[in-house]
Parts: C-alpha cells; sequence; structure tokens
C-alpha cells in the first residue's frame, strides 16, 4: 500500500515545494530537495517555527548574513553604499553564518585582529564596526517579520577602537 505523503507539499520540476496555510500564515517557499522525506521534514519545521512565533512569540533564528543582504537591498539609494558592501563582505567570513543573537563584540574580536595585522588603522576597523552596529540595531528596532516581532530581541553594545594610531595633523599651505 502506498503511502500519503504531506498535505501542502507539490512537486514541480523534480523540486518539492510547499504551499500551505498555517495559523492564517501562507507558507509559499521551495525546499529545494527532490526526496519527499527531507520535504516533508522541512514542512514540519517550518509549521513549527510559525506556530511558535503566533503561539509563544518566539523569534525565529536569523543569521547575520540575512540581515546584511537585507540592509544593502534596502539601501541602494546611499552614496555610501559600495562602501558598506565592502565592510559587510570583510565581515563575512567571521560571522556571516551567525546567528544575530551571537554577533557581539567578542565573535568580533577575530575581525579585529585580523584587519589589524594586515596594517590596517582602527579608524578603518571602526568603519566596519559602525556598519555591523547599524545592522544590529535595525534588525532589534525596525525590521519585523510577519508576526510582528523584531528581528533581534535587543542589539548589543558595539565599541568602536581609540583613534590613538591616526596620522597627525598637520597645516595646509599652498606648497
Amino acid at each position: 500500500m502506498g503511502r500519503n505523503r504531506s498535505s501542502g507539499l507539490r512537486k514541480r520540476g523534480g523540486i518539492w515545494h510547499i504551499d500551505k496555510r498555517v495559523l492564517g500564515h501562507r507558507i509559499h517557499e521551495s525546499t529545494g530537495t527532490s526526496e519527499l522525506r527531507t520535504a516533508e521534514l522541512m514542512l514540519a519545521r517550518r509549521i513549527e517555527q510559525i506556530r511558535q512565533a503566533s503561539v509563544f512569540g518566539i523569534r525565529p533564528v536569523r543569521i547575520f548574513r540575512e540581515a546584511a543582504t537585507r540592509f544593502l537591498e534596502e539601501n541602494t539609494h546611499l552614496a555610501t553604499i559600495h562602501t558598506y558592501a565592502f565592510h559587510l563582505k570583510e565581515l563575512d567570513p567571521e560571522i556571516g553564518d551567525l546567528p544575530l543573537y551571537q554577533v557581539h563584540m567578542g565573535t568580533l574580536q577575530a575581525y579585529i585582529n585580523r584587519r589589524q595585522k594586515e596594517g590596517k588603522k582602527n579608524k578603518t576597523v571602526n568603519g566596519a564596526l559602525a556598519t555591523v552596529r547599524r545592522v544590529l540595531n535595525l534588525s532589534a528596532r525596525l525590521w519585523r517579520d510577519e508576526h510582528g516581532l523584531t528581528w533581534l530581541e535587543s542589539a548589543p553594545l558595539i565599541q568602536l577602537l581609540p583613534l590613538h594610531d591616526a596620522r597627525r595633523p598637520y597645516p595646509l599651505s599652498w606648497e
């Protein structure tokens, strides 16, 4: 006797897709797999995430790369977008795969040490730290999911480095 598949799964082009309503929220996304068992597990996971967010107010875990991507997409109008993109690309190996709640000064220390070993001044490192601070503040204060929850409960304090290694100022002259 054949096995029934979960309701809400459809196979299109060899890939299983989720199309289901759960607690008033529509899930419409690809599972990225051609295996029914894996697709069923992914569907069950998404249903549980929605249930926890709706009933218990538990926010889904989002990684820093997802927040950085949203930041870049929402700020394409800025003249400094290329600088932000450069900083986020430099930071990605250290914190790109971390959940938002795990990004803090301790996890950024590897990036700070690497950039200082490369001979970069603190002002350069501070630019990247300010970008991380901005992304985390938006995640904690502005960005909301479909359940009205912020992406991050509270933003950690990101301290900038002292500017003791800056060049000394000098007067400009016509020569």
